[in-house]
């Protein structure tokens, strides 16, 4: 499995599985120090902006975020370059987290946050851009084969949705679309400067 990603992406998937194993060791721990907390609040620091992306809580999370990373992260890292993918992903995850924080703010609900679903949804949103007639299965409410543009589509859709009415509470629903919002913001930007065009 591990053998056929690239570099970078096969990277951030071990340590994404090593930091889970650790915090199975450490208890709470990781999350006080690496969780993102809301700003104002006394464990919050600058560096869980990127570090939430790392922690998991449960076995269901940390293996449909790893097994997202491994389909989508090395078709883009193979276009993008090794250097490029990672600074797309964490750059994902850092807008993720900041747009997460400011709906925490506004709406003052105080939880912390944890999972690289930011990044992926970053690597869902460029999949489709790049990638846009690939088809992907939309699992629910039935297996229905789609364009990757179709099946990003409605699923940025239902964030919307879900984060607006709250429901699936304990999900972070604008986190995830803050991670396509960082996706999108970058792959823009690179078409202004020329680079990374639509293929």
């Amino acid at each position: 499995m591990f053998g056929s990603l690239l570099p970078v992406t096969r990277a951030i998937l071990l340590a994404n599985i090593a930091v889970f194993l650790l915090q199975q060791i450490t208890g709470v721990l990781l999350l006080e120090l690496f969780a993102l907390w809301p700003v104002g609040d006394e464990l919050f620091q600058p560096w869980q902006l990127i570090t939430y992306g790392f922690l998991h809580q449960g076995v269901l999370h940390i293996f449909f975020n790893m097994f997202a990373l491994y389909m989508f992260g090395s078709p883009l890292e193979e276009y993008w370059g090794g250097r490029r993918f990672l600074f797309y992903y964490l750059f994902c995850v850092v807008t993720a987290a900041a747009t997460e924080l400011v709906v925490e703010n506004a709406t003052r609900v105080s939880q912390p946050v944890v999972g690289a679903s930011g990044g992926v949804f970053g690597l869902l949103l460029a999949f489709a851009w790049y990638y846009p007639r690939r088809r992907l299965m939309m699992i629910f409410p039935l297996p229905i084969p789609m364009p990757a543009w179709l099946f990003v589509t409605i699923y940025g859709a239902m964030e919307l949705v879900f984060g607006v009415t709250g429901a699936e509470e304990g999900v972070a629903h604008f986190a995830h679309l803050g991670g396509m919002l960082g996706g999108a913001l970058s792959i823009l930007y690179w078409r202004m400067r020329g680079r990374f065009g639509k293929s």
